[in-house]
């Protein structure tokens, strides 16, 4: 068997390399024919291209169907590129979008503060929640101005409508919000137009109660509720919310505050009032004036 193959070898080796040196011999032959600048071989050159280009069209499908593959996996390429960006663009467009509506809004709440109308003698300091109790009712919210702003504890803070709460906290660059729906929120109101005057409860609800009422008969629902000023907390005539009755007849306040989305609280600081410490102070005695006058 060894010996059968050797002498197959050696049969095929020289027919190999005779095909070899021919396809050699017919390719430069080919390479020179085709670098010829002659007519007559311009004239042979087109007549083969004639002949055998048709006949190659078999040959040469695979080929084309290979390189329009090549070239529609390119488009695709380029395709799910151009998608890629412009789903990255599409990204940073919804962030756009996004803080655009967040910038809109803080300018509505701080278009809402600039519209609210105060005392002459108020001064006022506007900060920004910066956080909430955590409670479904939101019964305190945290400020990022404090006694450096010139707050006091209960000071009255307000949003774009109405009153919100009292500083019950103070920090040089902080201050806490007791809000009015806390169980231990106190606040003297009086309901208009019959000027009945009444205590607001906090009681963890959306809608303190109201009591101490001394004429239940004089009020309505719909009344218009405000600070009443009694005991020098809170400045008078601050817009508290409008008077509701619940179905066991207590009567209640709907909060004009939006209590769902406190940005901004505008904190009042009233004008110092003189104080009396000396009870001599009190009443001017003119030596000059008689006991008769």
């Amino acid at each position: 068997m060894a010996q059968d193959r050797t002498n197959s070898e050696e049969y095929f080796l020289p027919i190999r390399r005779l095909l070899i040196g021919i396809l050699v011999f017919c390719l430069i032959l080919l390479t020179i024919v085709w670098r010829i600048d002659s007519p007559r071989v311009e004239r042979f050159r087109m007549a083969v291209i004639d002949r055998v280009v048709p006949n190659m069209e078999w040959a040469m499908a695979p080929v084309t169907a290979t390189m329009n593959i090549i070239r529609d996996a390119q488009s695709y390429s380029r395709i799910y590129e151009q998608n890629q960006e412009l789903r990255r663009e599409l990204q940073q467009m919804k962030a756009w979008k996004e803080a655009a509506l967040q910038l809109e809004l803080k300018n509505a709440r701080l278009l809402d503060l600039n519209n609210v109308r105060l005392d002459a003698d108020l001064t006022y300091v506007t900060g920004v929640v910066l956080t909430d109790s955590g409670s479904s009712f939101r019964k305190s919210v945290l400020l990022n101005i404090g006694e450096r702003d010139g707050l006091r504890d209960g000071m009255a803070a307000m949003d774009g409508i109405g009153l919100v709460g009292r500083i019950a906290g103070l920090g040089q660059e902080t201050s806490r919000v007791l809000l009015l729906t806390d169980a231990n929120s106190r606040l003297p109101i009086t309901i208009q137009p019959s000027g009945q005057t009444a205590i607001l409860f906090g009681d963890n609800s959306p809608t303190p109660l109201i009591d101490f009422l001394e004429k239940p008969e004089l009020v309505r629902p719909g009344d218009r509720v405000v600070t009443s000023g009694d005991g020098g907390v809170f400045p008078a005539d601050l817009l508290v919310g409008q008077l509701i009755e619940s179905r066991d007849g207590r009567y209640h306040v709907r909060l004009a505050a939006d209590f769902e989305r406190l940005a901004f609280l505008r904190v009042l600081r009233g004008v110092p009032k003189e104080e009396i410490n000396d009870q001599g102070e009190i009443i001017i005695f003119d030596e000059t004036v008689g006991p008769d006058g």
